[in-house]
């Protein structure tokens, strides 16, 4: 829920009192945050707001890492997978976002 609660407060103090009818979400598959809580938080945080009846969007980027060894990129499920070599030295390069990508507000 808080991680929901700020979302909206730097949308809400980005935009202040226009009417947002739409919410772009970029949740990287790494980043530890629970998608389908961000939906059900949303609706119940924008009650009362200029964000309340907003559309939201969930993109999520899969993880993406490359290997500090032999420098192959992988793709990472999660943060316990291996390189093909067998190493776990790694650099990840995606998948750990949590942005704000969209706001959209009506004319």
């Amino acid at each position: 829920m808080s991680i929901t609660q700020s979302v909206i407060q730097a949308i809400w103090d980005r935009m202040g009192d226009a009417q947002v009818c739409r919410v772009c979400l970029e949740i990287g598959t790494l980043s530890g945050v629970v998608v389908d809580s961000v939906r059900f938080c949303f609706e119940v945080v924008t009650q009362g707001t200029t964000l309340e009846g907003a559309a939201l969007e969930i993109i999520q980027p899969t993880g993406k890492a490359r290997c500090r060894d032999c420098g192959a990129e992988f793709v990472l499920n999660d943060l316990l997978v291996l390189c093909e070599c067998g190493s776990a030295n790694r650099e990840l390069l995606a998948g750990e976002e949590l942005k704000i990508r969209e706001v959209e507000v009506m004319a």
